[in-house]
């Protein structure tokens, strides 16, 4: 029986979900505020943890790296009553498994709790699978694609790139901003490729606690550290003659990127508490948001390990670049919803598809499969319409930046001041929150435009 632990102050939602997910076979503990969820982690293991972004004590950014840290293999789905873009943008890439906004719908929990345990138990097997399992020889059937790739020009586009590398065996690097689809193309790559029947082991590079990252990549000996209770193999062995994702390779530490260098020269790897290495044939993709040229520039990111990972990129165009696919990208994403919560939901109103049309789409494909599952859900008949979208994609002006009244501005300053903020403000919102891509674009360096958003009090939370 899964295990599942829900972390809310608010005693009417915990005694909810906890009914709930009981009556569907789940094991639940509850805790009201963040040290005491941390502590019932502590003392068990937990495979989902359902953990409002807003705690007495802690928030979201502090509480999902102490449970990774607790228990990196956990799936964290945060719950908040705050419906924004960027946040969930933030705690998807700090390592949760999804994002879901209060009221909660039962059923929308349920979905997203059974995925989270079918990706956990995915992992499980993966590490599992014996290293030393020779390849395969025998002729693959074509692989079933799991997305929809669209029609538009981009869209052929990065289908051709995608044909072109998957049959080779060159490191690749894909690029784009957060929602865009990385780790899916990645996984059409592997698909794609001769070893698709070996694993694909996906990593968040962003979510590897500094302490715990060798031990997760490499893997560890019994009792090799405090801690290391059985041996352990790690993300290159499970991996081992297929291919290993990187995603958001941008975040990982120096000192990993060090070890990650030496890896890939010598494709061998020693396990803690290990005296021999052992030989890894792993094909590395690995995927990021930010501009790594401009880390390498500014000594964030080794260029020896850029230009070893950079054999060939793809980069992946916003979802406002491609705006002739969303009405069939959101059809997709309709109908696959409405097969998992068992709705004959069919169909779009007209108003909602130039709603979408006219949105700027800052979280992209990630951001309009959320909108759609949850018009899916609240959607009464066949059709989804207005009453089921949210109000900022119905009414985008509204949340734009508001220039507020001119005529009270006199001092020179502020009018600059004013028109500096303005202009950083459109800018993060075309380049979807990217702050290498925005200081690019405003012809600044990221340490100018980081001072100009901290002085204006710009919240990219």
């Amino acid at each position: 029986m899964a295990k599942i632990l829900v972390i809310d102050d608010d005693l009417d939602i915990c005694v909810l979900l906890k009914r709930f997910l009981k009556r569907n076979n789940f094991e639940v503990e509850i805790a009201h505020s963040g040290k005491k969820g941390l502590a019932a982690q502590k003392k068990d293991a937990f495979d989902v943890v359902l953990c409002d972004y807003r705690l007495p004590d802690m928030d979201g950014l502090e509480m999902i790296p102490a449970l990774k840290q607790n228990d990196p293999d956990s799936e964290i789905i945060v719950i908040t009553g705050y419906s924004d873009v960027r946040l969930a943008v933030k705690v998807m890439k700090m390592g949760a498994f999804e994002y879901v906004t209060k009221p909660i719908h039962q059923e929308e929990i349920l979905a997203n709790v059974k995925k989270a345990i079918e990706k956990r138990n995915s992992k499980s097997e993966s590490s599992s699978k014996s290293t030393t399992k020779s390849k395969k020889s025998s002729t693959k059937p074509a692989p079933k694609s799991k997305y929809i790739e669209g029609t538009g020009v981009q869209a052929q586009r990065l289908r051709k790139l995608i044909s072109l590398v998957a049959p080779t065996d060159m490191t690749v690097v894909i690029t784009g901003e957060s929602g865009t689809g990385k780790e899916v193309t990645a996984t059409h790559i592997h698909e794609a490729s001769k070893r698709s029947d070996q694993p694909m082991v996906a990593v968040d590079c962003g979510a590897l606690p500094k302490e715990l990252a060798g031990s997760i990549l490499f893997g560890h000996l019994k009792g090799s550290f405090t801690g290391a209770l059985n041996d352990k193999i790690g993300h290159f062995e499970a991996a081992n003659g297929g291919t290993l994702f990187l995603d958001e390779v941008g975040n990982l530490s120096y000192e990993n990127q060090i070890k990650l260098l030496r890896v890939l020269q010598e494709r061998k790897i020693q396990r803690i508490g290990e005296s021999k290495s052992k030989n890894v044939d792993v094909r590395i993709i690995a995927a990021t948001n930010e501009d790594l040229k401009a880390m390498v520039q500014e000594g964030k990111f080794r260029e020896d390990l850029y230009y070893r990972l950079n054999e060939f990129s793809v980069e992946l165009p916003s979802l406002r670049e491609r705006k002739q696919d969303i009405v069939e990208i959101a059809t997709f994403f309709m109908q696959e919803a409405a097969g998992e919560f068992e709705k004959e939901v069919n169909q779009i109103d007209d108003n909602v598809i130039a709603a979408f049309e006219n949105y700027s789409w800052p979280g992209n494909i990630r951001e309009l499969k959320n909108i759609m599952k949850r018009a899916t859900l609240l959607a009464s008949e066949q059709l989804i319409d207005l009453n089921t979208i949210p109000v900022e994609i119905q009414n985008p002006a509204l949340y734009e930046f508001d220039e507020g009244d001119d005529s009270e501005i006199l001092e020179l300053r502020k009018v600059t001041e004013r028109a500096e903020k303005k202009a950083i403000l459109q800018a993060l919102k075309k380049t979807g929150m990217n702050k290498s891509k925005t200081a690019e674009l405003l012809k600044v360096d990221r340490k100018t435009l980081y001072n100009k958003i901290n002085s204006f009090g710009i919240d990219l939370s």
